[in-house]
């Protein structure tokens, strides 16, 4: 993907990974070895300790989102009740709960003692998962 990076003396558009660290590769789980001794490979992803392809839906909308003309940037993998902590900006610190996830994202504040809450729309790049 392109980005504009910043130096002290000028600004220039650069590509970068789309998903920095990963390498999206087909091959049959028989045939992982040489995979998994290519360089800069550490593990193939997967859950429970096992290895697990993504979707061809997944990787096909990924092409076609690469290849159109659209503006795309990335963003945290957030779902609705997870609880967050903002990463930058005025509120920086801070810890919620994220309510909705689209943009802007809505983030709880709440007062578990006196159960009362407070709630604020923040852009999804501000927070993480805590």
């Amino acid at each position: 993907m392109r980005q504009v990076s910043q130096w002290t003396d000028r600004k220039k558009e650069i590509e970068v990974p789309l998903f920095a660290g990963y390498c999206f590769a087909r091959f049959s789980l028989a045939d992982r070895l040489p995979v998994l001794q290519s360089k800069g490979v550490v593990r193939v992803v997967g859950s429970a300790g096992r290895p697990e392809p993504i979707p061809d839906e997944e990787i096909e909308s990924l092409r076609k989102l690469i290849n159109s003309p659209s503006d795309y940037d990335c963003c945290p993998y957030l779902r609705e009740g997870m609880l967050v902590k903002v990463i930058r900006g005025p509120l920086l610190g801070i810890k919620g709960r994220l309510v909705r996830e689209a943009k802007p994202c809505r983030l709880v504040l709440g007062i578990s003692l006196i159960q009362r809450a407070v709630t604020i729309e923040i852009d999804a790049a501000s927070v993480a998962a805590a």
